[in-house]
């Protein structure tokens, strides 16, 4: 449900200011109204003015902001660990902080540029990681003084491995040795084993044929081959070894110095957030004004509060809502533990206005009642139960998983009760083991019709009900003609259904007459309404109510999949195979049966439902708090 809302203004005199913002803040209750052109006369507007900050003020945000920027710049550089919290008073320490946060920046700056350039560094030597792993048994086998000279080179292209080969040959007449290694990007690199007198020759051809020689780093040019790979190998051990030492030097920076900072970062936050606030403050050359909304439920703790800090200096004045308000009032929910969880479904739209309704109650009903309507299986049903409470036990801290497992549960218990009316137990299964024969109400494969008769009668009140909620909401915004138009809707719905059953002899025939009749009366009443598109919107509204024949199709293709499951089981001529095919294709359903009545539900709410009553484009309640220190903990 929407909670009521109350426009309070808050009066005090300027030099309680601050206290009064930061008393109202720890209470977490006022959400502060930029414009106040409803919550003053034209004539107290002449009196008042903006809050201006003087001097002191605006330099110390300024400070403020400037030490938080560093203490940010340290915060990004400094790994993530685990730190206790700090109970070191940041108000009385921020002069000694901000002489020492300048001279912790150097120094972190200076590992950070450090270990970015070793990172560079080891990201260009690992290119030739593959290349060193294969060419270090070879090299680690031969005799340095075997008179061998070593090319490496690059082949971007594998087809012109063979041009490559063939070039060799012709030039060392065969008395060469290449040994290829694919890198990471596909190319190819080759090692040319050959005579030292011939490698010069080699290398003049290779540049005229612009065949690309591998590339080390410019301080290994000068080395042979194997030493090169050796050093390289060595450069890398020292690069790493570097790495961690810095590494280590941050993490030990970060366990020091980490709590004081963050709790310095914490309070300037906070205080940050009360200068920006106070620009959307009013004053007198007495009084200062603040202005905003609250839950009704909170105003008697709201004004408590203030009288017991300021001993009645500081008061708080409710204001009354008016008309022009009520697409600016901000919106909250609250709604009973059973109601809550839905609340879930609700966040995928936005927020519904002040003067409409809270759908979350109305879908807490009918949500579950059409999952257990389309799945109908009670086995379905308990696994289900057991799913539910396993989510809601190993998720307990993530809300949102949470309450998806609470809806889960409830939906799992309407599968079971409607499973026991349809006489379902992994299908037909149940019926012939369980002794469940004969259900309560109907056997779904057997009676399509009378399903079909149901289900559009449930869509049938389901949309009514949505018609009689826009009734509801536009007597509250105040809109005459919707609300009549959506009265008008109800009953010309009502005549026509009973007209069409008093014609098919459902009832009786004398019925007829009157339900012509009243359509007469009432269609230029909704043309009045509605305008000149009402007979269409009442059209779609039929549709609508159609539309709910899915719930019988939807749950009969699932008895039919279980039916076949158990078939195809049974089938196979031998128990063991029986058992996991028909496991395979319940749990198979089952997913179905989650994923299938979940959409279909939620899309009679939100568009055969919701469109009739709900108003979207809510303010949501966004009260001025404190920060909440455990996400930034959490978060180192």
């Amino acid at each position: 449900m929407i909670a009521r809302m109350v426009k309070v203004e808050i009066i005090g005199p300027n030099e309680q200011l601050l206290e009064t913002l930061e008393l109202v803040r720890e209470l977490g209750v006022l959400q502060i109204e930029p414009d106040i052109t409803s919550f003053v006369t034209a004539a107290d507007e002449e009196k008042i003015r903006s809050l201006s900050l003087d001097e002191k003020s605006v330099a110390e945000r300024i400070f403020f902001e400037d030490l938080k920027a560093k203490i940010d710049e340290i915060s990004a550089i400094l790994p993530q660990v685990e730190v206790r919290e700090s109970y070191l008073d940041p108000g009385s320490v921020l002069d000694s902080i901000a002489a020492t946060v300048q001279r912790h920046g150097i120094t972190c700056r200076e590992w950070c540029r450090k270990r970015e350039t070793l990172q560079k560094e080891l990201a260009e030597l690992s290119g030739y990681t593959v290349f060193l792993g294969a060419l270090e048994p070879v090299f680690a086998r031969m005799n340095p003084n075997s008179g061998l000279d070593f090319i490496g080179v690059t082949i971007e292209d594998p087809a012109a491995l063979e041009e490559l080969m063939r070039m060799l040959t012709r030039l060392t007449e065969g008395r060469f040795e290449l040994l290829t290694v694919k890198a990471e990007d596909g190319t190819l690199i080759g090692l040319i084993t050959l005579e030292k007198g011939l490698a010069e020759k080699i290398r003049r051809t290779l540049g005229e044929q612009r065949v690309p020689e591998l590339a080390f780093p410019a301080a290994l040019a000068d080395l042979p081959f194997p030493e090169k790979i050796r050093s390289l190998r060595t450069r890398i051990g020292e690069v790493n070894s570097e790495l961690a030492i810095i590494n280590r030097d941050l993490t030990q920076f970060a366990l020091r110095w980490g709590a004081i900072y963050q709790g310095v970062r914490r309070w300037l936050a906070e205080r940050l957030a009360l200068h920006a606030n106070l620009a959307f403050l009013h004053q007198t050359g007495m009084c200062f004004f603040i202005h905003g909304w609250t839950p009704a439920a909170e105003v008697a703790r709201l004004r408590e509060a203030l009288d017991g800090k300021f001993g009645g200096e500081v008061i708080v004045e409710e204001k009354q809502i008016l008309e022009q308000d009520l697409d600016l009032v901000p919106v909250t929910l609250r709604n009973p533990p059973y109601f809550r969880p839905f609340e879930l479904f609700g966040r995928l739209l936005p927020l519904p206005r002040y003067a409409s309704i809270d759908p979350t109650p109305f879908v807490a009903i009918c949500f579950p009642l059409f999952f257990g309507m389309i799945l109908g299986d009670a086995g379905y049903g308990i696994i289900l139960l057991a799913v539910a409470l396993v989510l809601k036990q190993v998720y307990r801290k993530q809300a949102m998983v949470r309450d998806g497992a609470k809806i889960l549960f409830i939906s799992a218990c309407y599968t079971i009760v409607f499973g026991i009316f349809y006489g379902e137990c992994f299908g037909e299964l149940g019926a012939r083991l369980l002794g469940m024969e004969g259900a309560f109400i109907v056997e779904r494969r057997q009676a399509i019709i009378p399903m079909l008769y149901f289900t559009l009668s449930v869509g049938m009140a389901h949309v009514t009900l949505g018609l009689l909620l826009g009734f509801v909401t536009a007597v509250k915004r105040k809109t005459g003609r919707e609300a009549l138009y959506k009265l008008v809707s109800i009953v010309v719905m009502g005549c026509l259904i009973v007209l069409s059953l008093s014609m098919s002899d459902i009832l009786p025939r004398l019925l007829t007459r009157p339900m012509t009749v009243a359509l007469i009366i009432l269609i230029p009443v909704l043309f009045f309404a509605g305008g000149i598109l009402a007979p269409l919107e009442l059209l779609k509204t039929i549709g609508n109510i159609v539309s709910y024949a899915r719930i019988m199709a939807i749950g009969l293709a699932s008895v039919l999949l279980a039916r076949v499951a158990n078939r195809f089981a049974g089938m196979t001529g031998n128990i063991a195979v029986g058992v996991i095919l028909a496991v395979v294709f319940h749990t198979v359903n089952i997913v179905l049966g989650v994923f299938s009545p979940t959409i279909h539900a939620l899309r009679l709410h939100y568009v055969e439902f919701y469109s009739k009553f709900m108003v979207p484009g809510g303010r949501k309640f966004e009260p001025l708090k404190k920060f909440d220190t455990t996400t930034d903990l959490k978060r180192r």
